[in-house]
């Protein structure tokens, strides 16, 4: 038997930053994500014998374990071995039988479409099918951020888990003692379709490691920085703005928002963006783009352009000199799926 999954990545459209702990636990969090058809997957094949094979095909890794309580954790595949020492401790027991663990990720480690944790969800997911586990999707969503964040230890916020397990376009709401509310946004067909035409996905050649600059912002939050606060108050306002905007189907306000975001985001923390991020957005500006956006973090992985009418095509020109490239994508209606065979 194989037990299979995939989650979908997401495109952050607002509010970036602010499902990051300590700043949503005082003041609250709000963000609005979509997700798209690119994926992370998961598929565990059950063996005969008492090893643990895990592999990484995009990251090209493998490790082999025998079944044992706990997987030891050496910056290598940990996000497997978390799950499965979560479970086994979660479980008081090990698992039926060794298996083997196969993943893929549609985009590139350090991408700004919250890779890392879409596949955690994904991995989770595997396990929940073999298992039969009675998990419904705010408990595996927080149980993927449980693991990730507190016991592997890896700076991030809470968006990813969600956008991942429940798909779709989201507004989520961030509170103290790790609340999460998601509300589905129902948008019409045609704004969607529009806001996918005019909306450019582009990787910028570079990635980053978020933990530096998420460490930054919390550090800045701790220290009381009101220059870094203030950056994310507004923040937490463009996703009420964003969220009005898709309802209402006033699509070419999009730009203006995602701009106001660009702008104030890089006062949460150094790092945010660079040089040459910056060169890449006034580029697409002067060719027609009125708005958007580092995915992520920030620092480098994948950026979002909108370009309202036809000047996507300009946008696309004009970007051509730099090393990056365009990805093709739809926005999805669903999260988590996972199926045996």
């Amino acid at each position: 038997m194989i037990y299979r999954s995939k989650a979908p990545l997401r495109i952050g459209l607002a509010g970036g930053g602010t499902d990051v702990s300590p700043y949503c636990d005082i003041y609250g969090g709000a963000i609005l994500n979509a997700t798209i058809s690119l994926y992370a997957y998961a598929s565990i094949e059950v063996l005969d014998t008492d090893n643990i094979v895990i592999e990484a095909i995009d990251r090209k890794e493998t490790e082999t374990h025998q079944v044992i309580e706990q997987l030891p954790l050496n910056g290598t595949l940990d996000l497997a071995k978390g799950v499965y020492n979560r479970l086994v401790k979660d479980r008081g027991t090990l698992l039926p039988s060794g298996f083997k663990l196969t993943t893929f990720v549609d985009a590139p480690a350090g991408s700004g479409l919250g890779t890392s944790s879409t596949l955690m969800v994904a991995i989770l997911g595997a396990f929940v099918e073999w298992l039969n586990l009675p998990l419904g999707e705010y408990d595996i969503a927080h149980l993927s951020y449980e693991i990730e964040r507190n016991e592997l230890k890896m700076a991030g916020g809470k968006q990813d888990q969600y956008a991942a397990t429940f798909g779709g376009v989201n507004f989520m709401e961030f509170y103290k003692d790790e609340k999460v509310i998601v509300n589905p946004l129902r948008i019409k067909p045609k704004y969607l379709y529009e806001l996918e035409n005019n909306l450019l996905l582009y990787y910028t050649a570079t990635s980053r490691m978020s933990s530096f600059i998420i460490e930054a912002q919390q550090q800045n939050v701790s220290n009381k920085n009101e220059k870094s606060i203030e950056a994310m108050h507004h923040l937490k306002d463009q996703a009420l703005m964003m969220k009005e905007a898709l309802l209402t189907g006033k699509i070419d306000e999009i730009g203006r928002i995602l701009d106001f975001g660009f702008r104030h985001k890089k006062e949460m923390a150094q790092g945010i963006s660079n040089p040459y991020m910056d060169e890449l957005y006034h580029t697409a500006l002067q060719a027609g783009a009125t708005g958007g956006k580092i995915s992520g973090a920030g620092g480098g992985g994948f950026m979002t352009f909108y370009c309202p009418g036809n000047t996507h095509y300009e946008v696309i020109k004009a970007l051509e000199k730099y090393e990056g490239s365009f990805h093709r994508y739809q926005f999805t209606n669903t999260g988590l799926i996972s199926w045996t065979i």
